[in-house]
């Protein structure tokens, strides 16, 4: 290829993005539609009327199964009423999309049934219930999505750190303490650390969706119904695990909220520490993580730039749900404990985007995680320039007889001897007399060197494995109980979504069975 043509080529890649000349791919696919799509053109609104209207009518199809089961409606009239449904969920709702709203969407889904069929058909249909019990049964719905989506992005970001930490497991690094380089480890030992941090807040999740599981449907307006319903059956075509147990309870709570914001804002907490970490330990001046292409941004301007800035957006969203949590704790803290519109409107106006931030902030730190790609030799000169061995070295004083403070005093003063004669810590420590003999008569596990071998980083982070550091099989052994503990959320998540997909399916047949010749419906989204 001519010079000519390559620069043709070049420019190319440069006008759609994609090779900056410092930068040779585009931006990760996934990173990219959380930070870019955004953007893009969307009608929100009209989607979440359709969401809405989904919900509304996957719940009329639980209840006129189970009216109709129980005698309450006419198998003929719930049939005309299902077929009517299903050809509104068929078309997306238009003909209610269309029609005005002066009282809300329910009145105008359900005046366009009983216009549709009559008064005798489509006015049975609320039987037994109220708006109130529907919206809480609806919320709890729509929540399952947001909730699974964070739930699997958090698993997911689990997965990475675990099958990180043993990557690079061997990876000597300094901890670091008030931003100071404190003791060493492993990088893989640090992943380990924040992968015990994100099971708590997976296990705290999956503990919060709890909620997510009791049906308030038959709750009514706030007091029940004299109507001889059966919410245990409503429950099991719709997937929960059971009914509320007081009516009042059933209207006035949407605790499941505060409940999974709560636990989003813990994992959002560590996550955003973490990527503080990250954001230093990518600077041109630490080092200690390179970042791939697909990972890092350009500047517009300046040619050299590589910038991390998805770590950024992580800082960004990860507490964004600990702003919905006071949002909706506000809101909801201004109404009784009943039925209320702050309660089941405005605090949930929050929580879904909050929800939303929380799995975009896991979703790019892990692919940080899994694309950065730590550089062993400087985070270890890191580890050496920091000082690393000198609390080891004071314990070893300690174990040869010598009280701590001492131990600690004489260990400053050989750091101050390194740094005034520009030698290392272990060079300097052969011309302390107490450090020789102490190298001499006891030498150090896993050492059959001088004092050279005895106080360099990889050596005194094997040693450390007691406490949970990083020495021994330590590491191996969190990671283990870790992936263990993984497996046991998996399999909660993995029960929860069986008794969804069991309730879909179980209504769908009885929706079938009053039916016989409806076509196949949409699945509840």
């Amino acid at each position: 290829m001519s010079s000519e043509s390559t620069t043709d080529a070049a420019a190319a890649q440069a006008r759609t993005g994609v090779d900056t000349g410092r930068l040779s791919t585009g931006l990760n696919d996934e990173a990219h539609a959380i930070v870019y799509d955004q953007y893009l053109d969307r009608d929100d609104a009209a989607d979440g009327l359709g969401e809405e209207l989904r919900l509304i009518s996957e719940v009329d199809r639980a209840h006129l199964v189970m009216l109709t089961e129980r005698g309450i409606v006419e198998p003929a009239r719930a049939a005309a009423l299902l077929q009517a449904i299903a050809e509104l969920r068929r078309c997306d709702f238009a003909a209610v999309r269309a029609r005005p709203m002066p009282r809300g969407v329910y009145l105008a889904y359900e005046g366009l049934l009983t216009e549709r069929l009559g008064e005798g058909v489509g006015g049975v249909m609320h039987t037994g219930r109220s708006r109130n019990d529907l919206n809480a049964t609806t919320a709890r719905l729509r929540g399952r999505g947001h909730f699974l989506r964070l739930v699997d992005a958090t698993e997911t970001f689990a997965e990475t750190l675990l099958n990180k930490a043993e990557e690079h497991s061997g990876v000597v690094m300094p901890a670091y303490t008030h931003g100071q380089p404190a003791v060493p480890i492993t990088y893989g030992h640090y992943l380990a650390g924040v992968g015990c941090s994100v099971l708590r807040a997976l296990e705290d999740l999956l503990h919060a969706g709890r909620e997510l599981d009791v049906n308030p449907l038959g709750a009514g307006a706030v007091g029940g119904t004299s109507v001889s319903i059966d919410p245990e059956r409503t429950s099991v075509l719709l997937g929960f695990a059971g009914p509320a147990r007081n009516s009042v309870d059933a209207v006035a709570s949407r605790d499941f909220a505060l409940r999974l914001l709560a636990a989003a804002s813990g994992l959002g907490v560590t996550v955003a520490r973490v990527a503080r970490d990250f954001s230093a330990w990518t600077s041109e001046e630490a080092g200690l993580l390179r970042l791939a292409d697909d990972l890092v941004g350009s500047s517009s301007m300046m040619p050299q730039k590589r910038n991390p800035f998805l770590l950024e957006h992580v800082q960004g969203r990860a507490t964004a749900s600990l702003g919905a949590f006071t949002a909706a704790a506000s809101s909801m803290a201004t109404a009784s404990y009943t039925n209320a519109i702050a309660v089941g409107t405005e605090a949930l106006r929050h929580t879904w985007p909050g929800l939303g931030n929380a799995t975009d902030a896991v979703t790019l730190l892990r692919l940080v995680v899994h694309g950065g790609e730590p550089d062993a030799q400087r985070m270890l000169r890191r580890a050496v320039e920091g000082f690393t061995p000198a609390t080891y070295l004071a314990e070893r004083l300690v174990f040869a007889g010598m009280p701590f403070r001492s131990a600690h005093h004489l260990v400053g003063k050989t750091v101050v001897l390194a740094l005034d004669t520009s030698r290392s810590f272990a060079e300097a420590a052969r011309d302390v007399p107490e450090i020789a003999r102490l190298a001499a008569q006891h030498g150090a596990p896993e050492s059959t060197g001088g004092v050279d071998d005895w106080l360099q980083p990889a050596a005194v982070a094997r040693a450390c494995a007691y406490g949970g550091g990083p020495g021994g099989d330590s590491t191996a052994r969190a990671v283990a109980g870790l992936r263990a503990d993984l497996e046991k959320v998996r399999a909660d998540s993995k029960e929860r979504r069986t008794r969804w997909a069991a309730g879909r399916a179980a209504l769908d047949a009885a929706v079938e069975t009053l039916v016989p010749t409806l076509p196949g419906t949409p699945t509840q989204p």
